[in-house]
């Protein structure tokens, strides 16, 4: 799947980089649930993702796919693509230990391909079986003991830890081992779309921050946390976690 195969070569990239770089004095790395050590190049990354990428090209075509998109039509894609996801994410629950979190991908799965129409129509949820967030293998692997790693700002992406380059595993689950480069391209497109539109209305979460960095570096650690199902000492604003929920599971 490119999306996983392009962390994997950015996050590369970055570390050879940025290898030799120094590290600024002012980095918050003294918090032991911090691993930044390319803060320098993170920030400067973060300010080219947040004040040029975003605001001049991802969130207005965001928008207009939203605006322009039959609502039908953007369900039924929604619906599909997320029901591409269903097998790795019953693999991941099994590898955590959530039986029944498996057995509901599962079951979602083979019913909305089968009377779904292959996933455009979400007949699981109609019958009642809950729709889960998606598990990667990088929420496997920390709820095993993996940590994190490095944090990486990703140009023209957003952020990312070293773990989620195990994610590249998901993509060898059928059917998401079927698509090829455009498909897996195109599905993270559409996905991010949906994603950046809906969280218009938090923006302000975001403006309002006096280190807009460090919010969401810290609202983005948390959160890998929380989907890998590990449990942490500092507690996460319930505000600032719905934001960078769904805001930072996609990136940029």
């Amino acid at each position: 799947m490119i999306s996983r195969l392009t962390r994997i070569v950015l996050l590369s990239l970055m570390v050879v980089i940025t290898g030799c770089s120094s590290v600024p004095d002012d980095q918050s790395t003294s918090d032991p649930q911090v691993n930044d050590p390319f803060e320098g190049f993170n920030r400067t990354m973060w300010a080219f993702n947040y004040d040029y990428l975003d605001p001049y090209f991802v969130r207005p075509v965001s928008l207009a796919y939203v605006e322009y998109t039959p609502d039908p039509v953007r369900h039924g894609i929604a619906n599909f693509l997320s029901n591409l996801d269903e097998p790795s994410s019953m693999i991941n629950n099994l590898l955590m230990g959530n039986g029944k979190k498996a057995l509901d991908h599962f079951n979602r799965f083979w019913i909305n391909s089968t009377f779904g129409l292959l996933g455009l129509i979400d007949i699981a949820s109609e019958a009642g079986i809950t729709k889960h967030g998606e598990k990667a293998f990088s929420d496997a692997m920390g709820h095993n003991g993996v940590g994190k790693g490095p944090y990486v700002m990703v140009p023209g992406y957003g952020p990312v830890v070293v773990r989620e380059a195990g994610d590249v595993v998901d993509g060898l689950y059928a059917p998401l081992s079927y698509l090829n480069i455009w498909a897996s391209v195109g599905k993270w497109a559409l996905e991010g779309m949906e994603t950046r539109a809906a969280l218009v209305s938090q923006e302000a979460l975001l403006e309002n921050s006096p280190d807009s960095y460090s919010f969401t570096r810290a609202a983005y650690l948390q959160r890998r946390d929380f989907t890998a199902e590990v449990e942490t000492p500092t507690e996460v604003d319930n505000s600032e976690e719905d934001y960078f929920d769904s805001y930072m599971e996609e990136g940029f």
